[in-house]
């Protein structure tokens, strides 16, 4: 690898009592050996040569008055397909499908438990307990996704939550080299990386670095006192963004902001402590190149340190220049959340992130327009307005849009479970700039508000064997639900042959009465967007697009397969989503 040092964490009874430390490996250096006030931990500083072969060696520590210990270490051989197989990064070519392992399919019903772990609930009935979903489940429905027209299939964290409760999320850490057993492990991590690429689909991992759940072996036996940010008593985040880039914030609640803990549960990790940054740092790489990573979603952005978050980046860019990396940011305002990723401001702290969770296109944009009365500063103005802010992303094209995740209302049940609304709202997911994202469920018109968060974190119906309903199949579909299905379906594919939409540009129109236009076009395609928000059917004059528009002829109406001849004029009806593919 270009970074050839490595720091090793050795974790033992009383290992920080042992005075030397020995190896001999052919192209394997020593370089230092630390003791920490942690009597249980050593940190060992190596490097590895590039002439190194894989291989394993013993690691040997001495002195101290201990009898001498040994443990084994492995060089592995490095993954083949750098950029092309793995660590492809994820573009705007693809549509990710965010999905939570737990609750999507039971593939392997025998690890639904596992002896000694502290969460030992496994009951469907109750949205806080463990309900046997795992990544077997996963693998079993990849043909299912590709043929919705999925490409990338992002997980919440598949790592080590042995928490005594409400495991099913994952986001409180135990072990950060263990893959959760109840998932099926290491093994069952490999096997759904290795099938996703031989369907030509990618792996998306969710990274986290602010938090680390209680049960984590650092938390229970801390190498060091400053491995956690400490408080006099506990002190929650502020939760306010705006101190972190605020030039008139007070110190102490931008320190609350970054420092803070999210809850009890979720001690808060020191960044500026050099050893957590390595370890954490290491652990990132160590994922990519272990499982074969393509693209790597980071949780709660503007709650880390900043600064450690270029320094992480920076790293995994070094090694995997092809890896794409999107940090979650449910700020409000395009300013906020364009601080946290790579932009245009001439300002002290430059962010390297690529891109960020397109919040504002959802709560200012889709959300808005299918919500709100249209008129000057409400409803579909807001989705023209918050695009024409993307002049502050240095790539706009990367940011991720979406409907929904596992913390939102459901998107249906946001806007009163209209099925006319929600056809807009996939047609534009499919449409527009950026990488389209969709929860799993969105496609079989899943629902639920977030009070609580359980409710939009149900079993997708069919992933269990005792289930009734399969909604995999088309079958077990209602018609509505099926009808959706189908029109995702139909524009998710298009939209993968679609060189303007996937490369192409994009060009808005101020909207009118309601109605608002937009176009995705390059030199090799052209495809127009009407979108009536209106209650009632519109009239365009195309006259008014004729920059866009001049040399066409024809359209081929995505949503019915008919190609129909352009006059002068465009009825459409109302609250619809007319895209059309230009032709001459």
């Amino acid at each position: 690898m270009k970074n050839s040092k490595l720091q090793l964490l050795l974790h033992g009874e009383n290992i920080g009592t042992f005075t030397k430390v020995t190896m001999n490996y052919p192209g394997v250096t020593l370089n230092k050996l630390t003791r920490v006030e942690g009597k249980n931990y050593l940190i060992v500083d190596i490097t590895i040569s590039p002439t190194a072969r894989p291989g394993s060696f013993k690691i040997v520590m001495s002195g101290g008055g201990l009898p001498n210990e040994d443990v084994n270490y492995e060089l592995k051989p490095r993954r083949p397909g750098k950029g092309t197989a793995f660590a492809q990064g994820v573009t705007s070519k693809d549509l990710a499908y965010l999905l939570m392992p737990d609750r999507f399919s039971n593939g392997d019903p025998t690890n639904d438990r596992i002896a000694g772990m502290r969460d030992q609930t496994l009951n469907r009935d109750s949205i806080y307990h463990r309900h046997g979903g795992d990544l077997q489940g996963v693998i079993n429905h990849l043909d299912y996704l590709k043929d919705l027209g999925v490409t990338s299939v992002w997980m919440t964290p598949v790592i080590e939550n042995d928490m005594p409760n409400r495991t099913e999320h994952g986001y409180a850490f135990t072990n950060h080299y263990k893959i959760e057993p109840r998932f099926g492990g290491e093994a069952a991590y490999k096997k759904l990386s290795d099938e996703l690429h031989k369907r030509g689909m990618k792996l998306i991992q969710d990274a986290v670095y602010n938090h680390v759940g209680s049960q984590h072996f650092t938390v229970l036996d801390p190498p060091m006192k400053d491995w956690l940010h400490h408080w006099p008593s506990f002190t929650q985040t502020t939760y306010k963004d705006q101190t972190a880039f605020d030039p008139y914030a007070a110190p102490s609640e931008t320190k609350q902001l970054q420092d803070g803990w999210f809850v009890r549960q979720m001690p808060d990790m020191n960044h500026n402590n050099p050893y957590v940054a390595n370890f954490l740092i290491q652990h990132a790489i160590w994922s990519v190149e272990e499982f074969g990573v393509d693209g790597w979603r980071i949780d709660t952005y503007v709650y880390n340190d900043l600064n450690f978050m270029n320094r992480c980046n920076k790293a995994l860019m070094d090694e995997y220049p092809k890896l794409t990396m999107f940090g979650e940011t449910w700020v409000h305002g395009v300013l906020n959340q364009s601080y946290l990723c790579q932009n245009n401001f001439d300002i002290p702290f430059k962010s390297n992130l690529q891109a960020t969770t397109d919040f504002q296109l959802l709560f200012y944009g889709i959300q808005a327009t299918l919500n709100e009365n249209f008129g000057w500063t409400d409803g579909v103005n807001k989705m023209y307005t918050t695009t024409a802010q993307d002049f502050v992303y240095k790539d706009p094209m990367r940011q991720v849009i979406f409907l929904g995740n596992h913390d939102l209302a459901r998107f249906y049940s946001v806007i009163g479970e209209d099925t006319t609304k929600y056809k807009i709202a996939l047609a534009w997911l499919m449409t527009f700039r950026g990488i389209p994202q969709l929860y799993y469920g969105d496609e079989i018109l899943m629902t639920g508000f977030t009070n609580p968060d359980g409710n939009v974190r149900l079993d997708f119906k069919g992933g269990w064997a005792e289930d009734r309903e399969n909604k995999f199949t088309k079958e077990g579909r209602t018609q509505k639900e099926d009808n959706i299905f189908q029109y995702l379906k139909r524009f998710a594919n298009f939209r993968k042959n679609s060189s303007a939409i996937t490369t192409g540009k994009l060009m808005q129109y101020l909207p009118v009465n309601g109605v608002y236009v937009y176009f995705r076009y390059d030199d090799k395609q052209t495809v127009m967007c009407v979108m009536n928000t209106s209650d009632k059917p519109a009239t365009i004059d195309l006259s008014k697009f004729k920059e866009r528009m001049n040399g066409f002829t024809k359209a081929y109406d995505v949503a019915t397969g008919v190609t129909f001849n352009l006059e002068p004029k465009l009825t459409l009806g109302e609250k619809y989503l007319l895209v059309m593919d230009l032709k001459k």
